[in-house]
């Protein structure tokens, strides 16, 4: 996965219907450039250096996988899809929203289009009021100063005033708050585990991720499945066991809601398709013994990949162990995972055909995968 950045971003409007354009700004910044983490007050000021208007300003705090100018071209564009015209001369006017970055996580920028930190935030009181209101402790990368300090030393004496009025998060839009435990499932290769993390970062979610790295016997079965099928799925009962049980006794009382990358039932799944009928039957019996009285998952997420997407995938992750799976294993899983959710009539089951979509590197497909799941 890419790495994240944090960037803040000023806010501005002053004409039409102002907090509408700035929500749908926030909105859209949530849509189009990374998650929305914290959102300020709004103040009223004084238009600065023209007539018109008072301004609504405010602050974001964002997490981003994209680079400065991309965020820049994000930004005229939602700008623009607001209403806003360019500016046809240097002379400053009304607008339906105003987008600037401030901040970028530490990174200086000086280009002819981009200036990282924003040259005259340290200024403007209408900024740094509102960038209080996220971050007190963020250092200027420039001037070696917190915000605090910038805001204690501003020469702007402009009147700044709290609106008594609230943006919203757009995370609002998506209910998984609604569950308490959410199990996301699929084949190998089917991006689990990149979705739960995403989930956990952007939705203050407790993470539970399967240790599957650590079992010594899956490389051998890959090379020998007749020989190492049965202790393979012994051993993933004992450590599947052990470990939901201590993620799910464990309550986190700063976090929503839990996300797992499996559902320990995946062990009957993937020995059905491994052992031995005799030794499924004698395996199963364990399982039962073992999974009587675990927590089952208030929603569990079937991600669908066709077995072509599925290799592609397996490939550009590079598990030496895993470069001898065949189609025809992959699958048998696949059908393996599909009779076994339609058999569960107390499960709350969701299976989503992901075969055409990238969310991990399409934040556009990783949202309209959010929809899907949490409509």
């Amino acid at each position: 996965m890419k790495s994240v950045k944090t960037i803040y971003i000023a806010l501005g409007s002053n004409k039409g219907d102002k907090m509408q354009y700035l929500q749908s700004a926030i909105d859209a910044v949530f849509e189009k450039v990374g998650v929305v983490k914290k959102i300020s007050k709004v103040y009223k000021t004084p238009a600065l250096g023209f007539e018109g208007d008072d301004f609504y300003n405010a602050c974001i705090k964002v997490e981003t996988e994209l680079k400065p100018k991309s965020v820049l071209k994000e930004l005229k564009a939602i700008e623009f899809k607001l209403g806003r015209k360019a500016k046809t001369s240097k002379i400053y006017e009304s607008r339906e929203i105003d987008l600037d970055i401030l901040l970028f996580d530490d990174e200086v920028l000086n280009d002819s289009n981009l200036v990282i930190p924003h040259p005259h935030m340290q200024k403007r009181k209408f900024v740094l009021q509102p960038l209080l209101d996220i971050t007190k402790e963020v250092e200027h990368p420039v001037l070696k100063s917190t915000i605090e300090s910038l805001l204690d030393h501003c020469e702007d004496t402009s009147v700044i005033e709290p609106v008594n009025i609230w943006l919203k998060s757009p995370k609002r839009h998506y209910n998984f708050t609604d569950f308490n435990f959410i199990a996301i499932e699929g084949n190998i290769g089917a991006g689990k585990t990149s979705l739960a993390t995403k989930i956990s970062q952007e939705f203050n979610a407790k993470l539970i991720l399967e240790r599957f790295a650590d079992n010594p016997f899956l490389p051998k079965f890959y090379k020998e499945p007749e020989r190492y099928a049965f202790t393979l799925e012994m051993s993933f009962l004992a450590d599947r066991y052990q470990q939901i049980s201590d993620d799910l006794s464990q309550l986190d009382l700063f976090k929503d809601f839990m996300v797992s990358d499996y559902d320990v039932h995946k062990s009957l799944i993937f020995s059905k398709v491994t052992l031995p009928d005799d030794e499924f039957r004698l395996y199963r019996k364990l399982f039962y013994q073992v999974y009587k009285d675990i927590a089952r998952p208030d929603l569990y997420v079937y991600l669908y990949q066709n077995t072509e997407r599925l290799q592609a995938n397996i490939k550009k992750r590079g598990r030496k162990y895993e470069k001898e799976i065949q189609d025809e294993y992959l699958n048998k899983i696949n059908s393996g995972y599909l009779e076994f959710l339609k058999s569960q009539s107390e499960l709350n089951v969701k299976i989503i055909d992901i075969s055409d979509k990238d969310f991990v590197k399409n934040r556009e497909d990783y949202l309209w995968l959010l929809r899907e799941i949490s409509s």
